[in-house]
């Protein structure tokens, strides 16, 4: 099983998973089908299906032209809303793409119709794959939209967080140095944070994703998930776990990240005049 990681839009990822004995791949949220496209024709395989984490447009967009250009392609999901739906999934039902199974994981919150899917290989040497979408990030997680603290509690502990501890983690989104930045204020000391932290702007730096990650490694620095820890409780003020993590998402939904300083040279510009010509024009 190989995962092809696409990045799209503005900070979104898609995901091509490729059955490398048979050569048919499986996309999920598939939302730019010209660029999947693309990679299906360079890895030469055949795409057999979608699978779309929820409705929302940066992840399903693709959906329908994407059905036009492959007859015959199912797509999986498990919101009405989604387009091009052929296939209704649900909580613990299982798929098989050739050697590649699916498991999918029913996670309610950041949409009412939020599906994760679980990936694996019987008898391979690879770690495990989950595809959390909205749901779980690196260093973070969705915002509530259409659920409650109580329906990502359960997400985050009973669900995703009773995986398997190696389980590689590809999320939806590039947000790793923002959420690790609010995990930074949340806990201060946690050394853990910082050097992820380090990382992620280098990866950063470099256009490269910080995807995946593992759910070993999301139990020592994502504070959605750190919940029942004494610094996450002397933070928001509270013990109950539900209540610890009702309370970080509205602060990291008001958190907002240390303003860059703006550059010396273009403030220097700026003073001497040197844009007066070009602000004239406009």
């Amino acid at each position: 099983m190989k995962v092809k990681v696409i990045s799209v839009l503005e900070d979104n990822y898609m995901y091509l998973v490729i059955e490398e004995s048979t050569r048919d791949a499986v996309a999920v949220d598939a939302a730019v089908p010209k660029r999947l496209l693309e990679i299906v024709r360079k890895e030469d395989v055949v795409l057999r299906a979608i699978l779309t984490t929820h409705h929302h447009l940066d992840h399903a967009r693709g959906n329908e032209e994407l059905a036009r250009l492959c007859p015959g392609l199912r797509v999986y999901g498990a919101d009405e809303r989604i387009g091009a739906l052929t296939h209704k999934v649900t909580h613990d039902q299982e798929l098989t793409f050739g050697a590649i199974r699916v498991r999918c994981l029913f996670t309610p919150c950041h949409t009412s119709g939020h599906m994760c899917y679980f990936m694996w290989e019987d008898g391979s040497p690879d770690a495990p794959a989950l595809f959390s979408g909205d749901t779980l990030f690196v260093g973070g997680c969705g915002k509530f939209f259409e659920g409650t603290a109580e329906q990502m509690y359960t997400n985050l502990t009973q669900i995703l967080g009773a995986l398997p501890k190696e389980t590689k983690v590809f999320c939806g989104h590039e947000c790793t140095v923002r959420n690790l930045k609010f995990a930074l204020k949340v806990e201060p000391e946690n050394e853990i944070v910082k050097k992820k932290l380090a990382w992620a702007k280098q990866r950063d730096e470099e256009d490269l994703p910080t995807v995946p990650s593992t759910l070993q490694e999301e139990f020592l620095y994502n504070p959605f998930l750190r919940v029942t820890e004494e610094p996450l409780q002397k933070f928001t003020g509270k013990t109950d776990p539900v209540e610890v993590l009702r309370t970080l998402r509205t602060e990291k939904d008001n958190f907002k990240k240390p303003k860059e300083r703006p550059n010396p040279q273009a403030m220097l510009a700026f003073d001497w005049g040197l844009f007066g010509p070009f602000l004239k024009k406009q």
